[in-house]
Parts: C-alpha cells; structure tokens; sequence
C-alpha cells in the first residue's frame, strides 16, 4: 500500500503530524509512506523512522512561470513514480491540494479545516477532535484512513553523531550529564509571540541563583540579534547556542534539559514531542489548539480579554506577552525543577 502525506510547512505543524506517520505504520505495516515536505521541514522527516521516501517542494521555484514551467516536469515526474492509494492533505492549502490532485490517489482525504479550495481535491475529515488540539485533528485524518486509536507516538530518531557531538559541547562548555539546565527558545516567526529580551535575561539569573544553567536556542538573524539584547539584560552568562545547530543537533539539547521555556514555535513542540517539560507562554494563538501537547498545564497565557486572537499583529499594538512576567514563569518551573535537587 502507498501512503503519501502532504504536510508542507511550518516547523511545529510537521511535528504535530509525525504521529500520523506511527498510526498508519501501526495500521498497515507494510505501507509505504511518501511524504512532501518544503525544505524547512525536510530535516525533522529524517528524524522520523516511519518515513520511507521524502518528496522536497520548493515553493519559491513555482513562484513565476518560468519557474513553474522548468521544474513542474521534475517535481511531477518525483509524485508519477509511486501509484499512490491513499493521500492525507494535512496542509489544507491551494499549493497541497494541487499536489494530491497530480498524485491522483485512490482515495483523498485531509484535515477539517480546508481553504483555498484545498477542499476541492480531498475530502475534508470532520472527525472526533475537529475542534481540539491540532494533534488529534490530524490523527482523526489518520482514523479515517483506517489507523486506530493508538497511543500517540510522536517519532524522532537522533543519530549517534548528533549524540556525540552535542555531548562534546555541552561537556566543553561545562555542562555535563549530571548538569541541571534549562533550554531557552529565544524567538517565534511571529513578533507578538516572543517574550521580551529583558524578561529572558531576568529568567536566567532567576535560574543561575537556583544553580541551574541556562542555553539559548533558535535559528535565523532574528534569533541571533534577539539573543544579543537578552545578553545585555542578564547578569549571569548563559550558553548561547542561536543559530549554531541543526534542528537535530537542538532535539539532543532538548532532550537532556530540565525544561524548555519559549513562545508557540517550533522547539517548543519539539520538546512536548519528546516528553520534556515545556513551558510554553502563549497570547495570540489557543493552547487547547496549539499548546504543548500533553502538557497543557505548563501554559502560561498572557490574561488579555483578547488572547486567541491568532493575528500576527497586534491591532492594539501592544507587547502580547509583557503580563507574563519572570517571577511567574520561575515559579512554573520550580515544580519541575524541585525533584532534581
């Protein structure tokens, strides 16, 4: 049987589905699973045992016709090499429907909330959990693909020379195995769900006075400038690992940590993926959505009458996140932290 999924973008939405790829696995052992993934998330799929081929769209190559024109044969020729049963639109989009659309699969089916006229190319599956957690409504896709109701499994696979390598750096930077820390996630892709610089480096002598380390993670110029300013608001040095490590290079750092503190993105569904502690401060977007799953009780929402507003820009312009303070997220973490000492 041949499976393709079509999960295009962004980082913390491909992590929601992994645990689609596990259900059909566990449903149907011997499928293959195709899935088509934009570059960016192209390195958590190989992460992912339950993957047996990876399709990479680049979006920006069909932006103007003549791009479309030259790498339309090749992307087409990479979807006509499998005859496809099943496809799981979980993107929901123009650009995903198109894509199940020319795979041509038997049968087609994808998440509930469908626009672009996504809807149009495969059936939209209003399962159980339409208006839960996005996890489960994409695993309601899965059930009506024939997967049951399996323990949610969200795969990841680090390798040996990720292990050794960040274990080599930590070491050398005076974090050992035996070293309490706590993994900052310094950014989002959007502004009004980051958590001001001076905050950040309040936490960080907050967690030093406790004896627990501090490292810094995120990707991108934003992330690097952003950890410069939190930098100038801390009286204790922390690891500053911003924009020097893989997305798997991070999930070692993630899984060794005590906890990871952050805004709706990617790391910090990463760490909720594999079980760690992940205090995530969330104002524009809904937890019971896209909070940490599983963890829904290390939320700390921001306490506007507006909060799940899900707008990239705040019309009030306000700073979202400003009413969570320090004190408040270090009192979520002494919780977690308190067994270790």
């Amino acid at each position: 049987m041949n499976i393709l999924i079509v999960k295009l973008s962004a980082l913390g939405d491909i992590i929601h589905a992994l645990p689609v790829s596990y259900a059909l696995k566990q449903a149907y052992p011997n499928c293959h699973i195709t899935w088509v993934v934009e570059p960016a998330g192209e390195e958590i799929l190989k992460h992912n045992p339950y993957v047996d081929e990876i399709i990479t769209f680049k979006k920006k190559d069909f932006k103007s016709v003549k791009g479309f024109l030259k790498n339309y044969p090749s992307f087409k020729k990479l979807i006509d090499y499998r005859s496809y049963d099943l496809s799981l639109d979980l993107q929901g989009l123009f650009k995903s429907g198109i894509i199940c659309m020319l795979a041509g699969a038997q049968k087609k089916i994808g998440c509930p909330d469908m626009r672009e006229g996504a809807n149009l190319f495969s059936k939209p599956i209003k399962g159980a959990h339409a208006q839960g957690h996005i996890v489960d409504r994409y695993l309601d896709v899965a059930v009506a693909a024939g997967a049951s109701d399996t323990p949610v499994e969200f795969p990841w696979n680090s390798t040996l020379p990720e292990e050794i390598r960040m274990r080599q750096q930590l070491a050398i930077n005076g974090i050992d195995k035996g070293t309490p820390y706590v993994v900052l996630a310094v950014g989002t892709n959007w502004e009004n769900k980051c958590w001001s610089p001076q905050y950040f480096g309040e936490l960080i002598d907050l967690l030093h006075a406790q004896g627990i380390e501090a490292i810094l993670i995120g990707y991108g110029k934003k992330d690097e400038e952003r950890a410069e300013k939190i930098l100038q608001h801390c009286q204790e040095t922390p690891l500053n690992f911003v924009g020097q490590h893989t997305l798997g290079d991070t999930a070692v750092i993630i899984r060794q940590a005590q906890a990871v503190v952050g805004g709706d993105t990617g790391n910090l569904h990463l760490a909720a993926a594999l079980k760690v502690p992940a205090i995530m401060l969330m104002g524009p977007t809904n937890p019971e959505r896209n909070g940490p799953y599983g963890q829904l009780d290390n939320v700390i929402l921001a306490g506007h009458d507006c909060d799940g507003c899900w707008q990239r820009k705040c019309p009030k312009n306000i700073d979202c996140l400003a009413t969570i303070t320090p004190d408040m997220v270090m009192e979520k973490l002494t919780k977690i932290l308190e067994p270790i000492k």
